[in-house]
């Protein structure tokens, strides 16, 4: 796995689903079931996320054949947050406290967290 590599939201979803699926059938999804579950237009859309996140260290497949996927990580378990991700955290935690931050403000700073797969506590959700 890369260095300082973070999975996107949408890929911590995917991992999540694969790993689901695994705990729950002791096996890997097919592209096909990985499709259905996330709500994904075509296999080849699958294939393409799939092998992203083998390329980023986050899955591995054992062999050739269906069904081998494995979930190496998250891309967030484990990790030490950066000085960089802390700061922003801290900032962005202590401008939703503000009195004079808006709603709207307030939901742009969340989502823009949410894109770069930054968590915020639960006190500034």
């Amino acid at each position: 796995m890369e260095k300082n590599a973070r999975a996107t939201k949408k890929q911590r979803e995917l991992l999540a689903f694969i790993d689901t699926f695994i705990k729950g059938n002791n096996y890997g999804p097919s592209y096909r079931e990985i499709m259905r579950g996330l709500g994904y237009k075509s296999v080849s859309t699958v294939a393409v996320h799939v092998d992203g996140l083998i390329a980023a260290g986050f899955l591995r497949k054992r062999d050739n054949s269906a069904r081998s996927i494995e979930v190496l990580g998250f891309g967030t378990q484990n990790e030490k947050p950066s000085e960089h991700e802390i700061w922003l955290k801290d900032t962005v935690s202590k401008r939703l406290k503000q009195e004079t931050v808006t709603e709207e403000q307030a939901h742009i700073l969340r989502q823009a967290m949410d894109i770069l797969g930054v968590e915020l506590s639960d006190t500034t959700q």
